[in-house]
């Protein structure tokens, strides 16, 4: 195991060198697949869907697999978790991006805490692009639901406040940047579009149907749903655990919470 304490400058120096070029030979590859399993009705926890401007607040325990789909492609939804545990460790925007050397979220990256652990890993996903930093849109921006005041609203649900909600995780939300270095909305989702999630602890989630603050539209445009289903255990090899070595050793951290 490298001691991360005891490097001198030249061996940090290099060690950066080395993940920033495991990091753009990944962005050249070919995406993973994405494989969306059948789901066993007698396996299914929860299932529900949400209408425009709507929100939902869910349990999951680890192993649970979260599958969203967009059906009309809405522009946008917003999305935050904490650990059902602890809800101090909570979803963390920047090291989700920072840790894994990109803002591409889709199959086989993970989504950090804010304790260096992985809350939940993308399974599978179609693709259609989901933004770890602008974020939902915010009471400014409509007369409507939002997904800033959403998000709240599902957080005290749970007990939690304000105070408790970071920035989120916006999903179906296709943005790039653009010759000037601004953040540019890339036109919307194709109806039908997926990304499924596994609980990596047990969570508590907070998912709003409101668009991304870039969207042209800033109301939802159509329904949102989701299932909640008890997912087949990781295999050995499983993408998400061994895509990157930070996502290992994120995982490294999250099993020591749970073992026996």
């Amino acid at each position: 195991m490298l001691d991360l304490n005891n490097l001198t400058p030249e061996q940090y120096r290099a060690r950066y060198e080395a993940l920033q070029e495991q990091a753009r030979s990944r962005a050249a590859a070919a995406e993973p697949i994405a494989a969306f399993a059948e789901i066993p009705p007698a396996d299914i926890i929860d299932a529900d869907t949400l209408p425009p401007g709507a929100y939902a607040y869910v349990r999951l325990s680890r192993g649970t697999a979260l599958r969203i789909a967009n059906e009309s492609g809405t522009p946008g939804a917003a999305l935050f978790m904490w650990n059902a545990d602890d809800t101090s460790e909570r979803y963390n925007a920047g090291d989700t991006a920072k840790l894994q050397w990109t803002t591409r979220l889709t199959t086989g990256r993970v989504l950090f805490s804010d304790m260096g652990r992985v809350l939940a890993s993308i399974v599978a996903d179609t693709g259609a692009g989901h933004d770890t930093i602008v974020g939902p849109n915010s009471p400014a921006q409509t007369n409507g639901r939002n997904g800033r005041d959403n998000l709240r609203a599902a957080a005290a649900k749970f007990g939690l406040s304000r105070r408790d909600v970071a920035s989120a995780l916006s999903l179906f939300s296709p943005v790039a940047v653009d010759e000037a270095g601004r953040m540019r909305w890339q036109g919307n989702p194709p109806a039908g579009a997926l990304i499924e999630l596994r609980a990596e602890m047990n969570l508590l989630v907070a998912l709003s149907n409101t668009p991304h603050a870039l969207s042209p539209a800033q109301e939802a445009t159509g329904p949102l749903s989701y299932i909640a289903w008890r997912a087949p255990a990781a295999a050995a090899g499983d993408l998400c655990r061994a895509f990157t070595e930070e996502a290992a050793r994120g995982f490294i951290n999250t099993d020591k919470a749970f073992a026996v």
